[in-house]
């Protein structure tokens, strides 16, 4: 039996969407999140990081939504659904760069902004006028112009392709949405812009285990 501890508007919404695509037969814990956004203290009872997702395996806690997502594949993927053949070298390789650069590259700079967020938010008044001072500089020389560049080399990569590994939809295109996901936050992606990506997004949350998954572990909110 697989156990899935999932945490509310964390990377184990990645987890729970792949289990409802393998329709694999697993138990749900949720979790929320507390005041100030964190985990709470239960889940390390689970795994000593206290991160999500943990997914319970034959006794075994595994974590890093990247290796569950491997692990899943290997195990249960028996028909090679959702990871392109060894020998298809231009779906692996653009599979195996997706389902990385969606945690080296893009969620590195969106983690900057929700933390800066957070720390304007949770400032006392006497120093919230610094704070947002602070997050608007960060901001400027370090975020933007980094997702910028990220989200125009997605953009051009999904006007060419259906899907992030090419014509199929994969494992990589469920760790990608994420990032997407906190990419599109806030005022939103420019939809004259970035055409491709928000019709990739509409693509994936169409799909009946994305709409499954969402009513089991509720909706992301980044």
């Amino acid at each position: 039996m697989l156990h899935l501890h999932h945490l509310a508007n964390s990377r184990s919404f990645r987890i729970l969407w792949l289990l409802e695509e393998l329709n694999a037969d697993y138990q749900l814990t949720c979790y929320q999140r507390n005041k100030a956004y964190r985990a709470p203290d239960s889940l390390k009872q689970i795994h000593p990081l206290g991160h999500a997702p943990m997914l319970e395996v034959d006794g075994r806690v595994l974590i890093e939504s990247g290796f569950i997502i491997e692990y899943l594949l290997k195990h249960y993927d028996k028909e090679k659904q959702f990871k392109p053949a060894d020998d298809n070298e231009a779906a692996w390789e653009a599979y195996t760069f997706w389902l990385h650069f969606a945690e080296a590259s893009v969620m590195p700079p969106l983690v900057m902004r929700l933390v800066f967020t957070k720390v304007v938010e949770q400032s006392p008044m006497l120093i919230k006028p610094v704070s947002k001072s602070i997050k608007k500089q960060v901001e400027k020389s370090m975020i933007s112009k980094s997702l910028t560049a990220i989200l125009d080399m997605m953009e051009q990569h999904l006007q060419d392709n259906h899907w992030f590994a090419g014509a199929e939809f994969s494992a990589a295109d469920i760790q990608m949405h994420l990032a997407v996901i906190g990419a599109n936050a806030g005022a939103g992606l420019d939809s004259s812009k970035y055409t491709n990506i928000l019709t990739w997004l509409k693509r994936c949350e169409e799909r009946d285990a994305f709409k499954r998954a969402e009513e089991k572990g509720g909706r992301l909110r980044f």
